[in-house]
């Protein structure tokens, strides 16, 4: 089927709009968007500073292929937000399987300071901007892991069974990464990862996992992202 014109001038429009709008405007309607409030000052300052971090780093390594402000608050901040409907409430200890640049993990702890964050990378230049992060941030209650996690759930037995959420983004085949997230989460604990666009087809998992997909609205609302949803068992 054919994308009709109504939908092709919508994503024009909107591309012009972002074209046109800076970091603090479009960080500000996602936030609208998805938690029904505006940033308040802390949050602001917190996600511009991780955005000049992000920046600066880019030159010298490859942490994305965004360069663009609004690209970044739309396409890596608000949609890790996506994620916070799922994330159990209260003191939750959350794991980020291959935080990369630190998505969705820090934009979730900027948001929701009370968790406790883990973030896992295998790559050491990523765990150096992850550092960094944290510190220039002053973000408490967050560890940054270097490692493979399949490595490290062997070497430190505390990480296992662990965690009431896991989340991902983007990192890998979800059919090979479903294994090593369980291995981190408590009985009842969730599984939650970003998945393909509504529409694409959806990755084959084992039919003995009991899961569920969800879709909620992109922040630029011109689409919608499809979530996995996967609950260990007690």
């Amino acid at each position: 089927m054919q994308p009709s014109k109504f939908s092709k001038n919508s994503k024009l429009r909107g591309s012009a709009e972002r074209e046109r709008t800076g970091f603090p405007e479009v960080l500000s309607r996602g936030f609208n968007q998805i938690l029904q409030r505006p940033p308040s000052p802390a949050e602001a300052e917190a996600f511009s500073r991780y955005l000049r971090l992000l920046l600066q780093w880019n030159r010298v390594q490859h942490l994305t292929s965004y360069r663009r402000p609004a690209d970044i608050a739309e396409k890596l901040f608000l949609d890790s937000l996506l994620f916070l409907r799922w994330v159990p409430p209260g003191r939750a200890r959350v794991l980020d399987l291959g935080a990369g640049a630190g998505i969705p993990g820090l934009p979730l702890k900027i948001v929701k300071p009370e968790i406790t964050l883990t973030l896992v990378e295998a790559r050491r230049r990523r765990v150096s901007f992850l550092t960094a992060v944290v510190r220039e941030l002053a973000l408490e209650g967050v560890s940054v892991l270097e490692g493979r996690a399949e490595d490290l759930v062997e070497v430190d037995p505390g990480l296992r069974g662990a965690y009431d959420a896991v989340v991902t983004r983007a990192v890998g085949p979800l059919p090979s990464i479903l294994p090593l997230a369980m291995a981190f989460l408590r009985p009842g604990g969730r599984f939650i990862a970003s998945g393909p666009p509504a529409g694409k087809p959806l990755p084959t998992l084992p039919r003995d996992t009991p899961h569920r997909w969800e879709s909620v609205p992109t922040p630029a609302r011109v689409g919608k992202r499809l979530f996995l949803l996967v609950e260990k068992a007690n």
